[in-house]
């Protein structure tokens, strides 16, 4: 089947996909956390955090160079843009449509790669994707992906995976798809997951109240029953932009370090010790 978008009508054609939970978070200053492991990502893995960032350019928060192992992350813009500097890759500007993707693998520090860019304002979603096995120690990689490379099909953006027979440059595990979505006033849109992805959830960034078998607003996440039921969304009179995610299960525990998660006791030392050995870098 194919991705669909509808103008508004009087029923969904899709039966609703029950919500299990919904947040608005924990927000600190300009960083909303909506979803942790000690939370939803229990429920959620591989998708294990998600952060909102909302700030004027002039107060985007500053993080200090920090390590990670284990994870993978994907930074997608909502609104605004964004600088990226890299010693090695280069730089360049994310916008809307645009994304960071990040592979820790077995370690890396970050985090003084972003400042801020032409735009009075900035939104963004950064998300953590834990790892399998076979790559939570593996090479780290980091991608600056500007909004002309991410392909679209319909409304939809495809930033990570595979979707309606569009593929993401982005260097992530099989088995996940990342959409970024942009809805007119009334619109009607239908997600439908890739075989066996049945982990989902839907976060909304702008717009008023989104149908997707509950009312969503702006700052809302939502965890979906796991399945491989479509999901049907309409947006209420002032649009929407959210982003929807779907994965196979992540059949692995969480086992957390402070920057870190792994899939072992075994893989967290390991990941902790390589981070040691970068650290005079």
């Amino acid at each position: 089947m194919s991705p669909t978008t509808q103008a508004a009508g009087p029923a969904q054609a899709v039966p609703p996909r029950a919500v299990l939970r919904k947040t608005r978070g924990q927000s600190h200053g300009p960083v909303t956390r909506l979803m942790s492991p000690s939370d939803l990502g229990r429920l959620l893995k591989p998708f294990v955090f998600l952060d909102l960032v909302e700030a004027d350019t002039a107060n985007l928060p500053k993080f200090p160079k920090h390590p990670h192992s284990g994870i993978a992350t994907v930074s997608v813009v909502t609104k605004g843009d964004m600088r990226f500097h890299y010693p090695t890759e280069g730089e360049g500007v994310i916008a809307y449509g645009g994304l960071e993707w990040m592979r820790a693998g077995g370690g890396i520090w970050h985090g003084d790669e972003a400042s801020a860019g032409d735009s009075p304002s900035v939104q963004a979603f950064q998300l953590w994707i834990a790892l399998p096995p076979e790559l939570e120690y593996g090479p780290s990689l980091s991608q600056l992906i500007e909004a002309p490379s991410t392909p679209k099909v319909g409304v939809a953006r495809v930033m990570i995976g595979q979707y309606g027979g569009a593929k993401s440059p982005a260097q992530a595990p099989d088995g996940i798809t990342y959409l970024l979505i942009t809805l007119a006033a009334g619109d009607r849109w239908t997600f439908e997951p890739p075989a066996g992805q049945t982990v989902a959830f839907l976060a909304v960034a702008q717009g008023g109240a989104l149908d997707a078998a509950d009312r969503l607003s702006a700052g809302e996440l939502a965890v979906f029953e796991q399945s491989e039921t479509p999901i049907a969304v309409q947006a209420g009179p002032s649009g929407a932009v959210f982003v929807i995610a779907a994965a196979l299960p992540h059949p692995h525990d969480l086992v957390l370090g402070r920057y870190s998660v792994h899939t072992s006791v075994a893989a967290l030392k390991a990941g902790e010790a390589r981070i040691e050995e970068l650290r005079p870098r």
